[in-house]
């Protein structure tokens, strides 16, 4: 291994895609230094960089900014929060017409109206512009450098972080005023498309430091995918009928509603499907807007529109669900001094409740968030003396320290808690016995991993800290579920059916060795702490 890299800045940004390099932008021109530093190739790794993506855009009529508020209400359970939808909707159509103008996004054009349509990205395209946009106004970029642990000041204020470069198998460390976590949520390598990189390893670092999470009973979405495939759209199936192996349409079977008919239906029989409710036009707007949906069909021989073909289902955990980092104030700021949180790192509750807002919302949340965790930690980084990283002290745990004899593989840790976390019947068809069960696999997979799960090398300790990220994500998952006694949202509870107006709250958690939860009223702007 060679030498240490060294460095400080202003802010640091963990993660490379739209909320990262949004934040990076924003705080690059709110005046700080800002490094970067994305563990994979950032423009080319996470969820979106993959894949075409709606965009929550609204033009600022208050009857469609009306209507786009109200589509999901009664869907997230009515846990969203009007102040920070109207703060997206004006934060995404300002930085959509950004990337327009300075940006120079390709938009396609409306042939009646001679206007951009700006309700939608196409991934590559989107984070290659935004790679080269956040290098033009001076971001340092460190690719292929995970973080690994967060770096803390004598008063416990985050200042930076450590991590270890592949491509020149060196560890870094970064002293920093304000650090934002924009690293993805956590999909437990389910292998979904774009997700490799989504294993929770933000959500560890900043629990580690004391983070509060919110909504993380909301984190049990699951995309429909052809057998065998990791190519995710599940809108696409909403112009679908499902079918039983004899041939027989599966009643009751759908994308938005009836998802859960279709994994009951996988635990015994196979499920086939057919896009056979898209006439001409949909079908060639389908395939212009996710070309790299079809191409697994076209190299098949299959034509989805007139043949059926098998398919499954595909956990996506807190990358498509609503659970996250809590953010206490509009500038996305933790309730950890020096720590701000971004996309699907943090909770998305504010403007999709209970209830995925799918790529639409997500990629408006992560532009918006992005902007103002930026923003908001450039200020930050203004109140704070620049300090060398070695004048910081580690926080990291679990898969970095063991607390005794190393002797766990990685590789055998994430087996374990995907077994928990990936069958239908655990996390998506839920039940409390079930869930108590999977529960107690995972808090005695924990105390194993906490004592015996480490690494020697760069790659060693990468894998380690995510199986440690992944069981972590889960625990606090499966906590908040059982403490939401009731059916609300994604989290729907065979054993308690019924949606219980008592529960109009949200679900905090936290914690590492001794998880916690607790209950916080819904409120305008910020969360009010219950009980």
């Amino acid at each position: 291994m060679t030498e240490l890299l060294d460095l400080s800045t202003d802010v640091l940004v963990i993660g490379g895609g739209p909320a990262g390099t949004w934040a990076a932008l924003r705080a690059r021109q709110a005046g700080a230094d800002v490094v970067l530093v994305d563990k994979g190739y950032c423009g080319t790794s996470g969820a979106t960089a993959p894949s075409g993506t709606g965009v929550w855009y609204v033009d600022p009529d208050p009857s469609a900014r009306a209507k786009a508020k109200a589509s999901r209400e009664a869907l997230g359970g009515h846990l969203a929060d009007h102040h920070w939808m109207d703060r997206v909707l004006d934060q995404t159509y300002a930085n959509m017409n950004l990337l327009a103008e300075e940006g120079r996004y390709p938009f396609p054009v409306d042939p009646d109206t001679g206007r951009q349509i700006r309700t939608g990205l196409q991934g590559p395209e989107y984070m290659r512009r935004m790679r080269a946009w956040v290098k033009k106004a001076g971001v340092r970029i460190l690719d292929h450098s995970p973080a690994l642990e967060l770096l803390v000041d004598t008063d416990g204020r985050v200042r930076g972080a450590a991590g270890y470069q592949r491509h020149d198998d060196r560890d870094y460390r970064i002293g920093a005023g304000a650090v934002v976590i924009a690293s993805g949520g956590c999909a437990f390598l389910s292998r979904a498309l774009g997700t490799n990189v989504d294993t929770g390893d933000g959500a560890l670092m900043a629990a580690e430091v004391g983070a509060t999470f919110s909504g993380m009973e909301f984190s049990n979405a699951y995309a429909i995918v052809p057998a065998n495939s990791t190519i995710t759209k599940t809108a696409y199936y909403g112009y679908a009928t499902f079918f039983h192996a004899d041939g027989s349409v599966l009643e009751g079977a759908g994308s938005t509603k009836g998802r859960s008919v279709i994994a009951k239906t996988l635990l015994s029989e196979p499920v086939f499907a057919q896009l056979d409710r898209a006439d001409d036009e949909v079908q060639r707007q389908m395939r212009l807007g996710q070309p790299n949906f079809f191409l697994q069909f076209d190299r098949r021989g299959i034509n989805p529109f007139t043949d059926r073909f098998e398919v499954s289902m595909l956990a996506e955990g807190t990358v498509r669900g609503t659970g996250g980092i809590e953010v206490v104030d509009d500038t996305c700021a933790t309730s950890v001094p020096g720590l701000f949180a971004a996309g699907d790192a943090a909770t998305r509750e504010r403007i999709c409740g209970g209830f995925t807002g799918g790529g639409s919302h997500n990629s408006a949340w992560a532009m918006s968030s992005g902007s103002w965790a930026g923003t908001g930690a450039a200020r930050c980084a203004r109140t704070e003396r620049r300090v060398a990283a070695g004048e910081l002290r580690p926080a990291g745990r679990a898969g970095l320290r063991p607390t005794g004899r190393p002797g766990l593989e990685a590789s055998a840790v994430v087996a374990a808690a995907q077994a928990e976390l990936i069958p239908y019947e655990k996390n998506y068809l839920r039940d409390g016995t079930r869930v108590q069960g999977a529960l107690g696999e995972l808090e005695s997979l924990w105390t194993a991993l906490s004592a015996g799960l480490g690494g020697d090398s760069g790659d060693e300790r990468v894998r380690a800290r995510q199986a440690a990220a992944i069981t972590a994500v889960g625990r606090w998952m499966y906590h908040s579920t059982l403490a939401r006694t009731e059916t609300r949202g994604m989290s729907k509870r065979a054993d308690y059916p019924d949606l219980d107006p008592a529960q109009h709250h949200h679900i905090l958690t936290g914690g590492l060795d001794d998880v916690w939860t607790s209950t916080a009223a819904v409120h305008d702007g910020l969360l009010r702490v219950a009980s």
